[in-house]
């Protein structure tokens, strides 16, 4: 496999194209036939190139979205930290929006969104305090809503006025900025599961299905329909085990 090098004008221009339509828009110059791209808005650099096999190339330096993408990255000598191969500008085009949601919402992409709206804030007083808090919430639900593609994984609900940012571990309880702002310390749940949940009268056991707390009427067990289990990394088992031994009302 050789990368073509430098780019023929057409490889150049689908790259740029393919990066601008899925929020890389900061062109980072070319080196040995791959140009290099950022993002205002998510972490890390892309990387495109085209080889002598006729195969379209996406290089990552995110080790957070490399170790989520779900891709078997390429055994090859390139930029960043794994490179992936793509028989078809479709096929690269159907994977890049998903790099650039988690590259969005990982840790810690949330955080240095939220440092850079409140900076200039005062938090002295209760009514300053809510404000941050505020926008907190907000940053942490929008990149819950990428992370989670825009849906509940538990119900497939998509309607964004249905759908909740569910702290795992709740806001008040948190040791830092960090871990509120984290992705991996939340769920997108539709509105009745949120409440439960919330409320430890549902939680998640590392199968990623939901446990139900003896307080939850029949009828109410019945209304919390749901699909499929949520798909859970480590990192959110960890925290859901905290959920389950500090909010969840087992008995």
């Amino acid at each position: 496999m050789t990368v073509e090098n430098p780019q023929s004008f057409v490889t150049s221009q689908e790259c740029d194209k393919a990066s601008s339509q899925n929020g890389y828009r900061r062109e980072q110059g070319e080196t040995d036939g791959w140009r290099r791209y950022g993002s205002t808005t998510a972490q890390g650099s892309i990387w495109l190139a085209y080889d002598d096999a006729g195969f379209w190339l996406m290089a990552l330096d995110h080790s957070g979205v490399v170790a989520e993408l779900g891709f078997e990255p390429l055994q090859f000598d390139g930029p960043g930290l794994a490179c992936y191969s793509f028989a078809t500008l479709t096929e690269l085009y159907s994977v890049m929006p998903r790099v650039y949601q988690l590259s969005a919402s990982l840790p810690d992409a949330p955080l240095r969104e939220f440092q850079e709206k409140t900076k200039e804030l005062f938090n002295a007083t209760e009514a300053e305090r809510l404000v941050i808090q505020r926008v907190g919430q907000q940053i942490f639900r929008d990149g819950l809503i990428d992370y989670w593609q825009g849906c509940c994984p538990l119900t497939g609900i998509s309607d964004t006025a249905l759908l909740r940012a569910s702290h795992i571990i709740p806001w008040k309880d948190c040791p830092s900025d960090s871990e509120r702002l984290n992705v991996h310390n939340g769920l997108l749940l539709s509105a009745l599961w949120d409440a439960a949940f919330d409320r430890g009268l549902v939680t998640f056991g590392d199968d990623g299905r939901p446990v139900f707390s003896t307080a939850l009427s029949a009828s109410a067990v019945q209304e919390l329909r749901w699909v499929n289990p949520i798909l859970l990394t480590d990192k959110h088992q960890e925290r859901l085990a905290h959920h389950r031994t500090e909010i969840f009302q087992g008995s």
